[in-house]
């Protein structure tokens, strides 16, 4: 499961990867904002980061205006590891070498043609467990280096 949330400034973007998530038959949640109403951002952030935390999603998508402050909010929640792509290869990377568990992106940075590929490659690469990318990983959650 995928939870999934937004600012205003990331709604329609959400939209688009909503559109492309059930057309792939992926099964998600989303926890909000519900319309280009002005909200702010860290309460999405917190809610789909506390999903993946507390066993309800997998991964989560986050989208803001720039990808930056959701991502923020979301890696204030331990057990968190959201990363900020604006293309595939970080994507990739993220998921091989970090095992990411948020995706954030901005709306006002990648178009929807982009993001859906980005989100594409976030959710089809799988952690490469390779053993110095696992200590590193575990050094970032047990905050010890």
């Amino acid at each position: 499961m995928i939870a999934l949330g937004s600012d205003q400034a990331g709604y329609g973007l959400k939209q688009d990867i909503i559109k492309y998530l059930e057309e792939k038959g992926y099964e998600y949640k989303d926890y909000g904002s519900y319309s280009s109403d002005p909200v702010d951002y860290p309460v999405y952030g917190h809610k789909v980061a506390h999903a993946i935390v507390d066993g309800e999603c997998d991964r989560g998508i986050l989208i803001c205006g720039t990808g930056i402050g959701i991502s923020i909010a979301a890696n204030k929640v331990k057990g968190i590891r959201a990363a900020v792509c604006g293309d595939c290869f970080s994507a990739e990377a993220t998921r091989l070498h970090n095992d990411a568990n948020v995706l954030a992106l901005g709306a006002r940075v990648v178009g929807a043609g982009l993001a859906v590929k980005i989100v594409e490659t976030f959710l089809n690469t799988e952690f490469s467990g390779v053993e110095r990318h696992a200590r590193r990983v575990e050094m970032i959650e047990q905050d010890c280096y």
